[in-house]
């Protein structure tokens, strides 16, 4: 058995095309590797230990374009930040209410997190204006998930097709307190109203359909915060007018970088894996429930607390995998795994049904779409539905022409699904990657076999 041929190649236009030719003999994965530091922490670390009073270090910091763009924005709002090309950054705080107006746009690149985090505390900075914007598509997303909710707090923000998307002009304004009932389990909204929650009189109260990922609540707290937290109703307050302070922060591994070869060492034959150092907070181990529920077979090892987040080293054997239903309560807790789950669900024996995952639309790119299209392509079969896929497992894949559509999860996705496709795939704009895993190729091929 002989390991796969990868090959990174620039076009003429600094684009990259990942080509991967798997041996006619097949191939394994061996070997225990780390991933990237998880994404929303590292956003979050940055953002808090901006506003805080003091100095936070910060280990295991992902190094991807995303926290980049946060990292640029908040400079630019007045917070000392070292280079983000060490194991160890350095944030130097200027406190809760005190940006600078920055004398050009903020630009938060491809990052979501970024420009609807940041919102929050933009607008409750009164007197202060400020201008966001973001790359191609993420001035195609929606910002009227935050946008209004921040406008029942009285901020003032303008933006394209009545206030809906970026570029996003706001003035400051002494916000008042609110309970906001989301209409959707979003991490995103509910940590943007917290964060205004924060600079303003009172309690801002956020509660939601179903719990979404709390990275935001445990480092809030960390950081000094008063939050009060009822799980029966799923929601949050956080007491305004609080004071930061700065922390030593350690980033455990994402374990949605994780999920790539979580899913790779349970489809490829003869497969071991060991990803060590992941964070596996409860309100992000969706990816773990549904493989369980597909027979993977996945141990959880050296569990422990690190900062106050948990984490284990997962260890992958391959497995033949079954379908299953994923809807419901648990979407919330796995929808950036949901693109490679579709790789998952290609290999596994019957048909998988995806709902409840409408968010899937307005990620990056419609990876609804886009996987269907490109996983298709591939041989695969996959339907369509308005909030998610229908999968009938068991095909064989053939190597294809297929595009990342610059979105990174769908690049690295795509990825996976060549390791165990016939023949020679060629992934078009796989540079996507480097948004939360800029060491993707590499250790792909450490871990081919």
């Amino acid at each position: 058995m002989s390991a796969a041929v990868i090959t990174l190649k620039t076009q003429e236009n600094a684009s990259h095309n990942l080509i991967i030719q798997r041996p006619p003999a097949g191939l394994s994965l061996q070997g225990r590797i780390r991933v990237p530091g998880d994404k929303s922490i590292s956003h979050r670390a940055l953002m808090l230990g901006a506003i805080a009073e003091g100095e936070t270090e910060i280990q295991g910091l992902l190094l991807g374009e995303d926290p980049r763009s946060t990292a640029h924005c908040f400079r630019a709002l007045g917070a000392e930040i070292s280079e983000l090309n060490t194991e160890l950054v350095r944030v130097k705080g200027i406190g809760l209410g005190n940006f600078q107006e920055p004398v050009d746009v903020l630009n938060a690149g491809n990052s979501g997190t970024t420009i609807r985090l940041m919102l929050g505390l933009l607008a409750s900075h009164p007197g202060r204006f400020f201008t966001v914007t973001g790359d191609d598509s993420l001035r195609s997303r929606p910002m009227s998930r935050v946008v209004k909710p921040l406008q029942q707090m009285s901020a003032e923000i303008w933006g394209r097709k009545g206030n809906t998307l970026a570029p996003l002009a706001i003035q400051g304004q002494a916000l008042k307190p609110i309970h906001y009932h989301s209409p959707i389990a979003s991490a995103q909204v509910k940590s943007c109203i917290l964060l205004a929650g924060l600079n303003t009189d009172g309690k801002t109260t956020v509660s939601e359909p179903a719990l979404s990922r709390d990275h935001s609540e445990r480092m809030l707290r960390a950081f000094g915060a008063e939050l009060s937290i009822d799980p029966e109703t799923n929601s949050v307050t956080v007491t305004g007018n609080a004071k930061l302070y700065g922390q030593k922060v350690v980033v455990p591994g994402d374990i949605s970088s994780a999920a790539f070869w979580l899913v790779a060492g349970s489809i490829i034959p003869g497969s071991e894996l060991v990803v060590e150092n992941v964070g596996v907070n409860p309100t992000r181990t969706g990816i773990l429930e549904a493989l369980e529920m597909m027979g993977a077979d996945i141990q959880l090892e050296n569990q422990r607390e690190v900062a106050g987040e948990p984490v284990a080293d997962l260890r992958v054997r391959s497995s033949r995998l079954k379908s299953c239903t994923i809807a419901g309560d648990i979407i919330p807790r796995l929808i950036d795994e949901i693109p490679i789950l579709a790789v998952a669900a290609t290999f596994a024996e019957g048909t998988t049904i995806i709902r409840d995952a409408a968010e899937l639309r307005v990620k990056e790119s419609d990876r609804i779409t886009v996987m269907a299209q490109q996983l298709n392509k591939m041989g695969a079969k996959i339907t369509e539905l308005p909030d998610g896929m229908e999968i009938t497992g068991g095909t064989t894949l053939v190597g294809a022409e297929v595009d990342s559509h610059t979105d990174h999860r769908i690049g690295m996705s795509l990825a996976i699904a060549a390791l165990n496709a016939s023949g020679t795939t060629t992934i078009h704009r796989a540079e996507a990657a480097a948004i939360s895993y800029p060491n993707f190729t590499n250790t792909l091929v450490e871990v081919c076999r």
